[in-house]
């Protein structure tokens, strides 16, 4: 591993035009090396930027002058760069994007990855984040890190050596924080319909935003759940203060809570931090079907911008405007069902727009990113309708009446008419 000091670093040395870059992502975002890149973007031209979240900002559309900036959504600051025509969305599910950088069908010439100071093994943790990045490590030609000594250092079957990493800038910058959302009235409504399917002992996915945390909110008494997942918030943070995560009941990974990133506050950095309750593993192992199958009362819980009477739910877009993203939602909607007794909640607002839209509709006005077959509840504040096993026309009846009262009369007409 070849040390500089951040102002000494010339990427043109050590990135070639036409290279395809993978950078990791939110929390883990190697801000110091990212600012660097777009700073000194003409020494590659044509290179292609390959992102996931970022809450920096960073990248901004001016950069395409010269880079070409593909992702995988529009979560974060990534929406602008969307909303601007700069960012290419490739349409994939999380499970598949990591099969396809182990595989090498996605090419990977360099990555950028944020990890922490070493430990006395001589190991690098990847820090927060530690989903695709050891995937986009063993195929990359080149490695450069970021070492930076804000980075809390968290457990996992993956870590980094020296001899992993061709290049290396030592920083000190904090890590990026990601506020709670707001909860109100509505949101502690769904959470009182969605609550009584999550029990003792079940192991839980649970999405980021107002409406999980507001579920999250109300299990403060339960016992013994366990966690499998893709991120943790400060939301579960409260649950393990209030003894409610043991993942005691788990036939695999017992006692142990596993997620591929942490988002939230410095609090729950630093609870992360050499805690050996939480493991970080990569989408290899948390999106794996294999993994759901050794979970018996698997709930997974997620939002939507919209579903449609026919049970399609719609992620990704609003008003026409790509603001989502498929990432691992449809991996744990099925997962639950190859799980001995899980079930899958799709828990949403019933409107949007201060109450002018519905999100119950006849129609996704979108893409569909969950598909009607693979959708289990569906819950507003105005209840919960069970689709699995139901008809079409029954599916359409249930969804129609858990809308909203000034959109449901329009919604059960629309619902009586519906056909396969």
């Amino acid at each position: 591993m070849k040390t500089l000091k951040a102002e000494d670093l010339q990427l043109a040395l050590w990135l070639r035009p036409g290279d395809r870059v993978v950078v990791a992502h939110s929390m883990a975002e190697p801000t110091t090396l990212l600012e660097m890149l777009v700073a000194q973007r003409a020494g590659y031209p044509g290179a292609e930027l390959f992102m996931h979240a970022s809450f920096t900002g960073t990248v901004q559309a001016l950069h395409a002058d010269v880079l070409k900036l593909r992702g995988l959504g529009a979560v974060g600051t990534q929406r602008a760069l969307v909303a601007q025509g700069a960012l290419d969305v490739v349409p994939m599910h999380l499970s598949e994007f990591w099969s396809m950088l182990s595989s090498g069908a996605l090419p990977v010439d360099v990555v950028l990855v944020q990890v922490s100071p070493p430990d006395a093994e001589g190991r690098y943790s990847f820090g927060l984040v530690n989903d695709y990045q050891i995937a986009a490590v063993r195929r990359a030609r080149t490695v450069i890190a970021e070492i930076n000594d804000q980075v809390p250092f968290t457990l996992s079957d993956s870590f980094l050596r020296a001899e992993d990493i061709d290049l290396a800038i030592e920083t000190s910058r904090p890590v990026p924080e990601l506020p709670s959302g707001r909860i109100g009235e509505v949101e502690r409504r769904i959470a009182a319909h969605a609550a009584p399917y999550l029990r003792d002992g079940a192991t839980l996915q649970f999405g980021i935003g107002s409406v999980t945390d507001a579920i999250a909110a109300t299990l403060a008494d339960r016992r013994d759940l366990g966690v499998h997942t893709g991120v943790i918030s400060d939301a579960f943070l409260t649950l393990f203060k209030a003894g409610a995560i043991s993942n005691a009941r788990k036939r695999v990974d017992t006692g142990v809570t596993v997620t591929g990133a942490v988002w939230g506050s410095r609090e729950l950095y630093d609870f992360a931090h050499r805690n050996p309750a939480i493991r970080l593993c990569p989408l290899g192992y948390t999106h794996a079907a294999a993994s759901f199958a050794a979970l018996p009362d698997f709930v997974s819980l997620n939002s939507a911008i919209e579903v449609d009477l026919f049970g399609q739910c719609n992620l990704e877009t609003a008003d026409g405007a790509y603001i989502g993203a498929v990432g691992g939602a449809v991996d744990f909607v099925r997962g639950s069902r190859l799980a001995p007794g899980g079930r899958s909640i799709i828990a949403l607002p019933s409107t949007a727009a201060r109450g002018t839209r519905s999100r119950i509709v006849a129609a996704v006005h979108g893409p569909v990113t969950v598909a009607r077959a693979d959708t289990d509840l569906v819950v507003t504040e105005f209840g919960v309708a069970e689709l699995r096993g139901a008809g079409t026309r029954e599916r359409a009846l249930r969804l129609a009446a858990i809308a909203h009262p000034d959109f449901r009369e329009e919604l059960e007409r629309c619902a009586s008419k519906a056909a396969t």
